[in-house]
């Protein structure tokens, strides 16, 4: 499995942005699709946003699309998420996932690496 380490998070304004970053190691990152899921206190962790292997093929929540873009620099094993026009509902721990597909894939029951998470919290 490759090893997860998500940074990034920190508080922010409503309104205004974050980028999130999940480096890998242990393992060729380009094998993987990747995605970023959410949990919100009291709530189940939930699809965020996800990217094949090599980056031309994405998909969002409808919570997040047209504010968050997600992308990927393989040749430094790295994943972001870039978070605009942050909401007070996008608080929540951030976690980064790899997929053994390369494809896109958006349900936590494809993952298989996970990253220990980075916390959100978007102020008024």
């Amino acid at each position: 499995q490759v090893q997860l380490v998500e940074s990034g998070g920190g508080l922010a304004q409503a309104g205004g942005s974050l980028r999130l970053s999940c480096a890998g190691s242990g393992r060729t990152f380009s094998n993987y699709g990747m995605g970023w899921f959410r949990q919100a206190p009291g709530k189940e962790r939930e699809f965020v946003a996800a990217i094949n292997w090599n980056g031309d093929e994405t998909a969002y929540a409808d919570s997040v699309k047209g504010r968050f873009t997600i992308s990927r620099d393989n040749d430094k094993n790295t994943m972001y998420l870039q978070m605009n026009s942050l909401k007070l509902e996008d608080t929540a721990v951030y976690y980064c996932a790899a997929s053994d597909y390369t494809i896109v894939v958006v349900t936590t029951d494809f993952f298989d690496s996970w990253g220990q998470g980075t916390q959100v919290t978007v102020s008024s």
